[in-house]
């Protein structure tokens, strides 16, 4: 590994981000002439792709089995010794106390996480973001994996194995949790396989547009828990909660549908092609990323029927949530033991979802 991508070339002119129309039409057409072009494509040519382009080590796979039971013990550590005795000394309510450790561990983590995408997309060399085509500028099978950009990938390829353990026998059971599992493991595919297939580049712009939204989410649902504790109404708590909903929606819609499909989709669909015709495993890739793009729709149809309800003034509850106990044990059947209790959280790892009323247009119960 290098510190920088030594081979990173300079396109003469940086090509201007498509609209949707524009991607739908030329992805479509693209994909559907490699598709017949590739007579040859099945089993037998995938086992060879992936013996001849895969390239990983027994070390790096033993730092992600380290790093991932590190971030379960990380996160028990913080619980027991940090996040537990802040929620007493901030005397929250039980029901809050008991989900409040979970959405600090998730804000430390993505900030962090997040924070380091930011400086690597950013306060460097790499121009991935502003010219989304060079994230496949002098791709070659096998090549180096700049430091920065492999650290960056053990750290998010780890929480995801990690949370995959922590969505099943950690975090509070919801209606989506059962796709949270799914979305983990789409995740954890992607970022194996793109550090394997050498598609790192791409896998960080991915990261930087999907875990802000997760850091917004997790201060929001925090200030929700805080906004009445020990017995008081903290408006500020109350006001930071509202904004941190909005601003949730706003980006959630900016970031993982407007510019996760216009620059990622489009240069991983259309430019991948351009610059390396022979590309290995192009549907597989382009498939797990449209997977990723029809989850970030899911979750966005319930942050639709959250401004709804806000809009109408009516009750609004998590519509991802079961409200009854034997809904709670139905859904935790399907990979797990049944919650206790404590289910009726409205908040999830990737919707916002307001409290129970709302007067004069700010909420005055759970908002997440």
């Amino acid at each position: 590994m290098s510190s920088h991508s030594e081979d990173a070339g300079e396109p003469v002119e940086v090509e201007p981000m498509p609209g949707y129309l524009d991607l739908i039409t030329r992805a479509s057409t693209v994909m559907l002439g490699a598709w017949r072009d590739c007579s040859s494509c099945g089993l037998e040519l995938s086992k060879r792709t992936l013996l001849d382009n895969a390239y990983i080590t027994l070390t790096e796979i033993a730092l992600f089995f380290f790093c991932a039971f590190l971030w379960t013990q990380v996160r028990r550590g913080l619980t027991e010794s940090l996040f537990k005795p802040l929620a007493q000394w901030w005397r929250l309510m039980p029901k809050d106390a008991a989900k409040m450790p979970e959405s600090a561990w998730k804000l430390v983590f993505y900030t962090m996480s997040w924070s380091y995408s930011t400086y690597l997309l950013f306060f460097t060399s790499y121009s991935f973001f502003h010219d989304p085509p060079s994230v496949f500028y002098n791709w070659k099978s096998g090549m180096s994996v700049p430091t920065d950009i492999a650290i960056a990938y053990l750290i998010q390829g780890s929480f995801y194995g990690h949370s995959i353990y922590a969505t099943v026998y950690m975090d509070a059971w919801r209606k989506d949790s059962a796709v949270m599992v799914v979305h983990h493991i789409i995740t954890l595919a992607l970022i194996s396989f793109s550090y394997a297939f050498r598609y790192h580049n791409v896998g960080i712009l991915v990261l930087f547009l999907h875990d802000i939204n997760d850091i917004q989410l997790e201060f929001t649902k925090l200030n929700v828990y805080l906004k009445s504790r020990g017995g008081g109404y903290y408006l500020l708590n109350d006001i930071l909660s509202n904004m941190g909903s909005v601003s949730f929606s706003i980006t959630w819609f900016w970031f993982r549908l407007y510019w996760f499909p216009l620059k990622v989709l489009y240069a991983t669909c259309v430019s991948s092609l351009q610059s390396v015709p022979s590309i290995p495993f192009y549907f597989f890739f382009n498939a797990l990323l449209l997977a990723l793009l029809l989850m970030n729709i899911y979750w966005f149809l319930f942050i639709v029927v959250f401004v709804v309800k806000v809009l109408k003034m009516k009750e609004v509850n998590d519509v991802r949530e079961y409200e009854d106990e034997d809904g709670n044990k139905t859904a935790a059947g399907l990979l797990r033991r049944p919650q206790a209790e404590n289910n009726d959280d409205g908040a999830g790892h990737h919707i916002s979802a307001q409290g129970k009323h709302v007067q004069n247009g700010i909420t005055k119960d759970k908002h997440l």
